[in-house]
């Protein structure tokens, strides 16, 4: 006869749990917000600011936007590109539609994009939420990720070609290049008007993961449903 001791069956029924707790969170569903048409996004490409360009960032859009149940729009990512010998620059504020836009929880962000740019703009620390519906760690948080890429002026402009403020257009991830960031929590360590706006605050210190995270960000986007 096999005798077994009450350490033992304790460790088969603490491996048992974990293994059930595991699968459970496995087949948990995703929260759905079919209804949305702006959020942050919640993580990070996988390069830093590198997304292989603006159209990649756009797909790391659609790819949150899908798990989250709104797949069925045309989302894109809130970034300018500066122009080169080949290509024009392309202004964020003119590339996210018309508008309304509401966040995961139907509170309205914007009515238009003129609302947006403006003093009246709604994102902050509890509108400016993820596409999971939770909120972005602010400033008074220890992991601070309030740093939201652009490459954009206040106005939703694109910069002029010459200094890099977009990361090479959003192919670098390194030291060499930076980006223009906004602060979705309109809070500033110093003074002045443009530590409190949402998309342009103050460039990274470069391009990397390490780099983008040392200024205060996650290398996270604002996306918007374009309608």
């Amino acid at each position: 006869m096999i005798k077994t001791t009450i350490p033992a069956m304790l460790t088969a029924a603490v491996v048992t749990l974990a293994f059930t707790t595991s699968a459970d969170a496995q087949r948990r569903p995703h929260p759905q917000f079919p209804d949305m048409t702006f959020f942050m996004t919640s993580k990070s490409g996988p390069d830093g600011a590198n997304f292989g360009g603006i159209e990649g960032a756009d797909n790391h859009c659609k790819a949150l936007a899908t798990r989250a149940g709104a797949g069925n729009k045309e989302w894109r990512a809130y970034l300018s590109t500066q122009a080169t010998d080949d290509k024009p620059a392309i202004n964020a504020r003119d590339r996210i539609g018309k508008g309304p836009w509401v966040n995961a929880v139907g509170v309205e962000v914007a009515a238009n994009v003129e609302e947006l740019h403006s003093a009246n703009s709604k994102i902050n620390v509890e509108i400016g939420r993820a596409e999971n519906g939770r909120r972005i760690p602010s400033r008074l948080y220890v992991v601070n990720q309030h740093d939201i890429l652009t490459g954009s002026t206040a106005e939703g402009m694109a910069y002029p070609p010459g200094e890099d403020m977009t990361c090479g257009n959003w192919t670098k991830n390194g030291a060499d290049g930076k980006a223009r960031v906004g602060h979705h929590d309109r809070m500033s360590g110093r003074p002045g008007p443009a530590g409190k706006s949402w998309n342009s605050a103050h460039n990274s210190r470069g391009c990397s993961a390490a780099l983008l995270k040392r200024s205060g960000g996650a290398g996270l986007l604002y996306c918007f449903a374009v309608k």
